[in-house]
């Protein structure tokens, strides 16, 4: 876009800007070649090679082609964004896919009318998250451009809205992770698409509708090499139960990666196992002893490697290690004795039919430490059985703890399941009372008085049974009793 002079359309001219529309290009082979070739020619950087998610638009007026724009995927470090938006450095690795860099934008040779620039960024602009999120199943909330200020102004898009944060340092994004330098700094422009975008990017906790992208991250490790050494060695307590053939790759440094990659977050599979490991450094690989190739390096673990792992690992030693590791490194022992809840619940399997044994999966109760999240342990439900066994199993398994409330289902409310809470572990406990249990829900109605009768002038609602739990902190904040529960009942350790 050359520099020139400002000056309003006439009659035709305006007629042309009027009926301009920006398409998206298809998958047309003659389209694309042709739109290739267009860049290559006339645009000052001679390329239209782009890198990671991406679309191209067309600006047309009756089928003629006026202007090109191409849109792909952010900068990955830009320091003035980053302020910009005030997120931190874990929250624009994570959520970097909510943005878009309008890469190129070619005005076609002898296409001059007044306002076409911002004209067609306007309408791009207005399409831009809606066709991104069809093809790539998320929106985009907020844009960024680069402007070389040697040959242009950035007049269109300080037209519409755009806001100029600085230049940036000359490097160029020329691979998903790779940067060269050109030294030649540019303008950086940038602007929301959807209203709030820097306070939805930069918030504790994306909107529900924008966790998927957070979920497709693969986390990185931050621990040092002295950290995942420490590490091997703890996992060298579980025994090697292979056989000589296929040992490339040493047990502990198989498990480190594993229990590394839990504490991260992932947990959908030696698929996404495999991807964490390939991210990890030769520092980090070479600390945990893997695979030393001819090639002179360390390499990291493929799918099927963790597959075979995965398929044979005794769960009871792997949650030992974790749960060692994971109190040495974050210190958490003062975090639990500072606790005062224990919330134990059971979990299915997403996709799990109880009504089917051929598509009934895996069962898992686990005990959760309140207010600080921590995982004291997990136990599985057996083929066959159901929760009840599985808590009284877990909480043996988590042993004492005095002073503590422990929160279950209304399905645990059986003299079993108490005595062990009070004799065993030494707690209090805290349960709904449903209908179906009509001697225990009449001893709680004998001994909670309800509240007062509402207002006759008020609409009549079914009276509420409440009791006083401020002294445990119950519930927790933003946790809610189940709608099902009719009634709560409050057991105290005499």
């Amino acid at each position: 876009m050359p520099k020139t002079s400002f000056h309003l359309p006439n009659l035709k001219e305006q007629q042309i800007l009027d009926r301009v529309e920006v398409i998206l290009l298809g998958d047309d082979p003659l389209d694309r070649a042709r739109y290739k070739e267009l860049m290559s020619q006339h645009h000052y950087l001679k390329s239209d090679s782009l890198v990671g998610e991406q679309l191209r638009y067309v600006a047309v007026v009756e089928g003629q082609w006026l202007a090109l724009l191409s849109w792909s995927a952010a900068s990955k470090h830009l320091k003035n964004r980053e302020e910009w938006i005030g997120w931190d450095d874990s929250q624009r690795r994570r959520r970097l896919a909510l943005l878009a860099n309008n890469s190129r934008y070619l005005i076609l040779p002898g296409v001059n009318y007044p306002n076409m620039a911002s004209k067609v960024l306007a309408l791009n602009s207005s399409r831009l998250s809606s066709d991104w999120e069809k093809k790539y199943k998320h929106p985009i909330l907020a844009v960024e451009s680069f402007v070389d200020s040697q040959l242009f102004r950035g007049t269109c898009y300080k037209a519409q809205g755009w806001q100029q944060l600085g230049e940036t340092k000359g490097f160029e994004r020329t691979q998903q992770d790779y940067y060269t330098e050109h030294k030649r700094p540019k303008q950086l422009w940038v602007r929301e698409l959807k209203p709030n975008a820097c306070k939805k990017l930069s918030a504790k906790q994306l909107p529900s509708k924008l966790q998927p992208v957070e979920d497709k991250m693969i986390p990185l490790t931050k621990h040092s090499a002295k950290e995942l050494g420490n590490l091997r060695v703890m996992c060298r307590e579980i025994p090697d139960w292979r056989g000589l053939k296929g040992r490339d790759y040493p047990l502990p440094s198989l498990i480190a990666i594993i229990i590394l990659a839990t504490i991260s977050g992932v947990v959908r599979g030696q698929r996404d196992l495999a991807a964490f490991a390939a991210k990890l450094t030769q520092a980090q690989l070479r600390a945990l002893r893997t695979y030393y190739g001819k090639d002179k390096r360390y390499h990291a673990p493929k799918e099927t490697t963790f597959y075979r792992i995965l398929t044979q690992l005794d769960p009871v030693a792997f949650e030992k290690v974790l749960r060692a590791w994971e109190i040495k490194t974050r210190g958490i022992e003062k975090e639990l004795e500072e606790d005062t809840l224990v919330a134990i619940d059971g979990k299915t399997q997403r996709g799990s039919d109880p009504e089917s044994s051929d598509r009934m999966k895996p069962q898992i109760v686990s005990a959760l430490s309140l207010p600080s999240t921590h995982v004291l342990g997990s136990v599985l439900v057996e083929k066959k059985s159901n929760e009840i066994p599985a808590a009284r199993n877990l909480l043996e398994k988590i042993g004492p703890q005095d002073g503590k409330t422990i929160m279950l289902d209304a399905l645990h409310s059986n003299q079993q399941t108490i005595r062990q809470i009070h004799q065993d572990n030494g707690a209090d406990y805290i349960m709904p009372v449903k209908a179906n249990h009509s001697g225990l829900q009449k001893l709680a109605s004998e001994q909670i008085q309800p509240p007062p009768k509402p207002n006759t002038n008020e609409t009549a609602t079914e009276p509420e049974f409440e009791i006083d739990v401020s002294s445990v902190g119950f519930p927790p904040q933003g946790i809610k009793l189940a709608e099902h529960t009719t009634k709560a009942v409050r057991y105290r350790r005499k």
